[in-house]
């Protein structure tokens, strides 16, 4: 063993140490590994931060702005409405369609921001159906992650392991050479669950009950006021129908002379009628268009204000230990003392049939305020809020979605009949969406998951290195001499499970680009078809089911009151299930003898 190759072998494993324990964030931990590569000598700079140009990484970055587009149009909503339709009572039903719709889903775009999405929609299924959500909040994340499989573009670990390959002589993946084996990942695992899986999750939580008394879905409590020409007025409440007009549920009517009233089906609506509504933020902030309905006119919302203004939205929670608590808006001045505007309340889904201005404060309470940044982030200074996220851009533009499938549409186009590089087919639909204003610019950067990104950049170097010092080709050696006798399945077998075992503490791009080299070093010097252990070890990477700890899983980890033994009780039969799949599928696909 060189001191090169020792270099790079503690290196991998502090780093791998690391990634497991999350002391340090997964992108801090990629610089580290790149500056401690430099300052060592193993690499040069220019060798060092090669991998942060690499054309995988603009193109990861670029498909978060094309997906964003089909997200910021309303696109992943309508499909949301469309399963709210459709679903039933039946659970059996219930579960094939929502891992179906997410496994879909996922196949474009990725599998967190397909879990995320959708999260709400099936949420709200799961109590109209009386089902706990424990029974459905599983498979959704669990078909997110298989659907990933199914293409080029369905995970970032797919684009990683892709843009690896050139390294070792092998062509990139195509957008559906992973389909075939993929569709059958999905199939198997959309079986197992159905037949099996759900006798093994768990029931936890009243299904009776509101679900948003006891998980916090990002839905708030606004008040809006009925204008004297809206349609509304003179409509009962069951009439006007807002639910499913702009997804907001009224939970009260107050009325100028004093009245506080429940919203009972058959209550006349009025004009100048102060209704609570409770709704998710995108549906709060509709209303300023449609139905004839305002958000409370001293607010003075305008959409120049939340584009280019310095007013922006935020949503900020209120810490332990506040001095906000207890008061109400109106006792602190709140809007002449900090110069920010409430617009609306989440408190974990309890309804407030009073002024929101007379609520007192709590601990855990979520506002949706509309100020100047530089006092929110006064406030927060001085510890009585936590900044959760800027949603200053978060309205649905409706009008543009033809253009967001037109530009998802001309990426497919030009990826599949590899008419331009893959890089360049992507940007050419996030060209389209600037053009036609789908995306505006200042969003770009918001729409990126940064952290992945420079995961990626970090390690795609860390690759690098190990083809330099011929680590890959040290610990290939190693694994021939202890397991070649077995033969080329046997040790297939072993590299994927060798990296569903990584991918569970650490993240699936970082355990796919470890063992990458690898095995396509041990593959070579077997003689085997290197391209056969890359793509086994791209689908184990994916098999992130025995713990919580992947994204998707992490999403509905508490709305489904999970423990962690549910995970390995559930996802182990599953695992095993895909392992056999690929074990028999892949060598029939890619030939272990080339």
């Amino acid at each position: 063993m060189t001191p090169q190759i020792a270099t790079v072998l503690i290196l991998l494993l502090a780093a791998l140490a690391l990634f497991a324990t999350e002391r340090i964030p997964v992108d801090i931990v990629s610089v580290l590994l790149v500056l401690a590569l430099i300052l060592t000598g193993t690499l040069t700079v220019d060798e060092a931060l090669a991998g942060f140009g690499h054309d995988v990484v603009i193109t990861i970055a670029s498909l978060f702005v094309l997906t964003g587009g089909l997200v910021k149009t309303g696109l992943v909503d309508a499909v949301g409405r469309r399963l709210h339709r459709l679903a039933g009572g039946n659970e059996f039903r219930l579960t094939a369609l929502v891992m179906v719709v997410a496994a879909a889903s996922a196949s474009v775009m990725k599998n967190t921001t397909t879990t995320a999405m959708l999260l709400p929609v099936v949420m709200g299924i799961a109590e109209r159906a009386r089902i706990q959500p424990s029974k459905l909040l599983m498979p959704l994340a669990f078909g997110a992650i298989l659907g990933g499989t199914t293409t080029l573009i369905g995970t970032s670990t797919n684009l990683a392991v892709s843009a690896a390959l050139p390294r070792y002589g092998l062509a990139p993946y195509s957008m559906f050479e992973l389909t075939p084996v993929g569709l059958a990942i999905v199939g198997v695992g959309l079986t197992y669950m159905l037949l099996i899986g759900l006798r093994l999750l768990p029931a936890r939580g009243s299904a009776a009950r509101s679900l948003t008394e006891r998980y916090h879905i990002r839905e708030y409590v606004s008040e809006v006021i009925v204008l004297p020409n809206s349609p509304l007025v003179g409509r009962s409440v069951a009439e006007a129908d807002l639910s499913e007009a702009l997804d907001l549920t009224v939970i009260g009517v107050l009325r100028d002379e004093g009245k506080r009233l429940a919203p009972h089906s058959t209550e006349k609506i009025k004009a100048g009628d102060l209704l609570l509504v409770r709704g998710r933020v995108e549906e709060i902030l509709r209303v300023k268009t449609e139905a004839g309905i305002e958000i409370k006119p001293d607010f003075k919302l305008s959409d120049r204000d939340l584009r280019d203004g310095e007013m922006q939205l935020f949503e900020v929670m209120i810490l332990r230990g506040s001095a906000l608590i207890g008061r109400t808006l109106k006792r602190l001045q709140f809007r002449e003392r900090y110069g920010l505007t409430v617009l609306a309340l989440n408190r974990h889904g309890v309804s407030l049939l009073a002024k929101m201005s007379d609520v007192p404060l709590r601990f855990g309470d979520v506002l949706l305020v509309q100020g100047r940044r530089e006092d929110v982030e006064h406030l927060a200074a001085d510890g009585n809020l936590l900044i959760l996220q800027d949603v200053s851009q978060r309205g649905t533009r409706t009008g543009k979605q033809k253009w967001a499938l037109a530009a998802f549409a001309l990426f497919l186009a030009l990826s599949v009949t590899k008419a331009v590089p893959l890089v360049v087919a992507v940007l050419a639909g996030v060209l389209l969406l600037l053009a036609t204003r789908t995306i505006n610019a200042q969003e770009i950067y918001g729409l990126i998951e940064w952290r992945l990104v420079v995961l990626i950049a970090g390690l795609i170097s860390f690759s690098a290195a190990m083809e330099k010092t011929t680590t890959d080709q040290y610990l290939a050696d190693l694994i021939v001499r202890a397991v070649g006798e077995h033969g080329g399945t046997a040790v297939l077998a072993g590299f994927f499970l060798l990296t569903v075992f990584l991918t569970q503490p650490m993240s699936n791009q970082a355990a796919a680009l470890v063992v990458l080299p690898v095995a396509v070093k041990t593959a070579l010097a077997l003689g085997l078809n290197p391209r056969t252990f890359a793509v086994a070890v791209t689908y184990a990477a994916s098999c992130s089911f025995l713990t919580p700890l992947e994204p998707a899983c992490v999403l509905v980890y508490a709305p489904g009151r999970y423990r962690f033994f549910d995970f390995i009780k559930v996802g182990s039969i599953l695992t095993l299930a895909i392992f056999l799949v690929v074990m028999l599928l892949v060598p029939m696909a890619w030939p272990l003898v080339p």
